[in-house]
């Protein structure tokens, strides 16, 4: 498909906004858990441009291929922690709203696992990462080419 239009080159304002949140969001939580969020919300909402983006950066962090791999059947991998898929649960329940909002047991599992002030910075990192999804995905920005801290 052909990228309809550059918004990284233009959309200054907007990318300073998500930017800042996603940036208060990092200074919270492990950015290793971040990226693997991240992946997992780009899986579900389809954008290449974020997978690219976030694999490779969490790959230079150091985290395993089967971690990476394995995100898309979360629940069932060994190779996550408590913590970790209470995260991928809350990040998923935030990136596909039901419609009654998010389960007792979704929300109960995460108050488990993060405080209060994480559990928003954990929200705020997904809105974030939803944010730059449906960006790249209506104006269909292609995948493959990021380096490594390209946006750091």
């Amino acid at each position: 498909m052909k990228q309809r239009l550059n918004f990284f080159a233009i959309g200054g304002p907007v990318l300073k906004a998500l930017y800042t949140l996603g940036n208060v969001a990092g200074k919270a939580i492990d950015q290793k858990l971040l990226h693997l969020i991240y992946i997992r919300v780009s899986q579900l909402n389809g954008c290449g441009f974020c997978l690219d983006m976030h694999t490779k950066d969490l790959r230079e962090m150091g985290e395993t291929e089967q971690r990476m791999l394995l995100l898309g059947a979360w629940r069932e991998a060994k190779v996550y922690t408590n913590r970790e898929k209470a995260a991928l649960a809350w990040a998923e329940a935030l990136t596909n709203l039901a419609p009654d909002g998010v389960s007792d047991e979704v929300y109960n599992t995460a108050t488990e696992h993060f405080t209060p002030e994480e559990l928003v910075h954990l929200s705020s990192a997904v809105i974030t990462i939803n944010g730059y999804n449906r960006l790249n995905v209506a104006f269909r920005t292609p995948a493959g080419d990021y380096q490594p801290g390209q946006y750091a």
